[in-house]
């Protein structure tokens, strides 16, 4: 079963569920299966977890940690 792997900064429910559904829709299209195979997981990294350019995205932002929905 084709597997999408989605990462980026916390998000709300309900996003992850717009999310989820169009990925796996747009992957059906492309694998030409049906979409209830594609499996989609979301992983959420907060902003102390990931760095960009040696500095951690919390400390770019100005020290604000970003609110979890």
């Amino acid at each position: 079963m084709p597997t999408i792997i989605v990462e980026g900064p916390p998000i709300k429910l309900e996003t992850k569920r717009r999310l989820a559904k169009e990925m796996a829709e747009a992957a059906a299209r492309v694998y030409g299966k049906p979409k209830d195979i594609m499996i989609v997981l979301i992983k959420e990294n907060p902003p102390e977890n990931v760095g960009v350019g040696g500095k951690l995205l919390i400390d770019r932002h100005g020290g604000k940690s970003a609110k979890s929905p």
